[in-house]
Formats: C-alpha cells, structure tokens, sequence
C-alpha cells in the first residue's frame, strides 16, 4: 500500500508553521501582516480563500503557515496520526504576558516535540514588557536563546509591520536546522486540514501535500473516502494542475465529506481508491476501536507486560499550586528502570476539554485532585475513551498509579453523574437554611439524588 521515500530522490521543502497563542494577543493580525506584506503587485484587489492554510515567498525561501482555530485544532490532528507543523510560532502579547492558552500552547507544542519560535507582539504599545514576556515564558520552560536557552525570540508588532520580515527569517533558520526534505516525484501523500460542503461545488477539502506531487486527474483516498481530483486551487482560487510538498490546495472530486486529519493518498487506479475506502468504512467501527490510544490504570500493566508501552503519560489538575506540585512529584517519583512516569500537563483548574484533548492525543490519564470536570470536558472524554481520575488525598493518586504499574490495581468504583445544575440564586430560608435556585444543564437531578 505505501513505499519509503528513495533518499536518493530527497529535495528541499518548505516549512509547515503553526501560529499558536493566548486569544488577542495577535495570532491573525499577524497571520494577516505576513500575508499584506507577501501580496504580489497587482493582486492586492484578491481576496484570500480561507482554505486552511497558505504559502508565502520570502526572500530566503518559501514558507507555509496552517491557519488553524487553535491548539485544539492541532492536537486533534496529532490524535489522529497525522504529523502536520514542523514549527510553532507561539505569539505572546508584550503588555499581557504568559496566560493560561499561552502555557496549553507551549503543552501542545512540547508534546508534539516541535521547536517553537516565540513571537512577542505589540512592542508598540507603552505598557509593552518584553523582558518580563521573557522570564515568564523561563518559567514555563520556554527559555530564550537571550537567557542561555534554545528558542529563538524575536520582538514584532503585526500592527505596525515591525520585524515581519524578521521573524520569516528565523522561521527560515529554523527550517534548516531541521533539514526538512520530501520525494516530489512519487505519488501525493498529504492530511486535510478542513472540509466543507458549498452549494453548486459540492464538497471541497483542503488539503496538505506532505510529499510527492498531486495532479488533476489523480485518484485518491483519505479516511474512508475516495475520489478523483476534478479540479485544484490555490488560497487565492487560481486554478492549479499539479501541487507539490508543503503545498496547501483546495481539492474538489470528493465521495464524501472528510475529516480533519484525515491523512490522504493518490493512486493511479481510480477502482483500487474506491475498493480502499469502502473496506475502511466496513471496518471504522472495528478499527475505531482498535487505533483508540486511549488507556486505562487498570489495564496498564497487561499492555506493558506485551510490550505495548514502557510510558504512562498523565495529565494533572489540581486546585492549588502546591498540591499540583507535590502530586506531580510523587508520581514521577514513582518511575523505575522498566517504565517511567511522564506528566506531560500539569497546572491549576477545572480539567477542561483542552486538558482531555491534550490526553487523548498522546494516549495519557487526567488525575483530578480536589477539581472536577466541566460537563464538555466529561462528555468529551467518554467519547474519546480517555480515563479520567479525581482524588482528595495525595497518597491514594500515588498507591494507584504505583499498584498499576505493578498491575495490581482493582477495579476502580465509578462515578456516574446523571446530571448538573448551575445556582443561579441562594435564598436563606428560617425553617428549611439556605435553598439553591438552580438550572439543570445537562441530564437529569432526581428527588431523591
């Protein structure tokens, strides 16, 4: 079904970016600055198509940026198999500094083992501090090469244009670093980014070319859809023939609506795609099954005694800095010669659906400790398979995690919620103390519960 690459046939790509950061603190402004800058005279009239990501020319070289909606985007990506970024451009507002989508940012990133450029925007601004920007992201272990570190840094303002050019160039460096190389001769292999059904065009899906070169005319598969490339575009809606690596066209010729993620294969045989993609489909409820990477405590240890893994990764949440520590800690402790503990997440709140979609992509447990969570971030676990533990006690979280590993763990009592309600009023009564005026979000509260 799939052949290597030919070394011999290795040439240069250019890098796939990923801007990530905190909201307003300037992802599309200078997402929208790059691309002002990279107009070409005589198009600046042209309306870019939002087909998911674009290409840019810089003097050095070309660069393609992902223009997703954010890091969730981008790990249910990684959830499905699909390595997209090369590098993260993490941009952080000079007079806001580190926030709580800045730190999940860098979690993604970290998790993805992909470098990160970090970009501190609004230098303009008067109550801009850059060095504080600096010593923050220190602390959350992204050290600027300025500070002894290995991230390169530098200061813009997408507003004002400041230092565009110069973060191209890194991004550039960065690239090379990284010897980035694909085969264009062989047949297109690439991920969708997104797709979308438009009335009179039918389904059009953007796609990523990761390597190989796709034509008109080629057929394809991608989950468990087929069909044939009736025609290509580029993010200004020119027409293409043909797309090479790193190249990000919209593709129309679907026999259904992909996902993103979806990684996606050309053929010369139109009945071979079909004949793959229906068998996919008799097999997705099977094969979903099978290819979740979701795990369990219990189970732990039968899938470590196949050789299955050697690494029990754990997201952790908790209700103070201190207990988040000590916990984390405690677990990592816990690591011996034949398998180690690895908390790729830990930080203070609610376990919410970014928390469970961080595990879920890298096949980890969530462990609550005195936090719950929020009703999404249930409903999304139970749909992911993605286990989620709450303790009050930090030495109960520890003799679990330890007993798993040693595969004695029992079976763990479950917590079923039937419903939940917000207060919305708190009236104190004399006879019956204090009444809640509540409203049930989800599910149902009995009488008696």
């Amino acid at each position: 079904f799939d052949t290597a690459d030919d070394p011999a046939e290795l040439a240069p790509r250019a890098p796939v970016v990923t801007v990530m950061g905190h909201v307003d603190h300037g992802k599309t402004s200078l997402l929208d600055a790059i691309r002002s800058t990279n107009v070409v005279s005589g198009e600046a009239g042209g309306i870019t198509q939002h087909i998911g990501a674009y290409q840019v020319d810089s003097p050095n070289g070309k660069i393609t940026f992902i223009d997703t909606p954010g890091h969730a985007a981008f790990t249910a990506m990684r959830a499905r198999g699909a390595k997209v970024t090369d590098i993260v451009v993490l941009v952080v507002a000079a007079d806001d500094g580190v926030m709580p989508q800045t730190i999940e940012a860098i979690d993604h990133a970290k998790a993805a083992g992909v470098p990160i450029v970090v970009a501190i925007n609004k230098i303009d601004l008067p109550a801009a501090r850059p060095d504080l920007v600096k010593q923050e992201l220190a602390g959350h272990g992204v050290v600027v090469e300025e500070y002894g570190g290995k991230h390169v840094c530098v200061e813009i303002s997408a507003k004002k244009g400041t230092n565009i050019d110069k973060i191209l160039e890194l991004i550039l460096l960065q690239a090379d670093l990284l010897d980035l190389r694909a085969d264009a001769g062989r047949g297109a292999r690439g991920v969708v980014l997104e797709a979308r059904v438009e009335q009179g065009r039918g389904i059009i899906s953007s796609v990523l070319v990761q390597s190989g070169t796709l034509r008109v005319g080629d057929a394809f598969v991608a989950g468990q859809h087929s069909g044939r490339v009736r025609a290509m575009f580029d993010e200004r809606g020119r027409t293409k023939k043909d797309a090479g690596p790193s190249t990000p066209v919209e593709v129309l010729g679907w026999s259904g609506t992909p996902a993103a993620g979806d990684m996606f294969r050309a053929f010369d045989d139109e009945r071979a795609a079909r004949d793959i993609a229906t068998k996919r489909r008799a097999l997705h409820r099977e094969h979903e099954i099978r290819a979740a990477k979701a795990i369990s405590l219990t189970e732990f240890h039968s899938r470590m005694a196949q050789g299955e893994t050697s690494e029990l990764k754990m997201v952790i949440k908790g209700d103070v800095d201190g207990s988040v520590e000590a916990l984390s800690e405690s677990l990592a402790r816990l690591s011996t010669a034949e398998v180690s503990v690895r908390i790729i997440r830990q930080a203070v709140g609610q376990i919410s659906e970014s928390d469970v979609l961080l595990a879920a992509a890298s096949g980890a447990i969530v462990v609550g400790f005195h936090t719950r969570p929020d009703p999404r971030a249930r409903e999304l676990a139970e749909r992911e398979g993605v286990e989620i533990r709450l303790y009050d006690i930090i030495y109960k979280a520890v003799e679990d995690v330890k007993q798993a590993l040693e595969g004695l763990l029992k079976p763990e009592l479950r917590e079923v919620v039937l419903g939940s309600a917000g207060v919305r009023q708190v009236f104190k009564l004399s006879k019956s103390g204090i009444v809640a005026g509540s409203m049930v979000t989800s599910g149902t509260i009995p009488r008696a519960g």
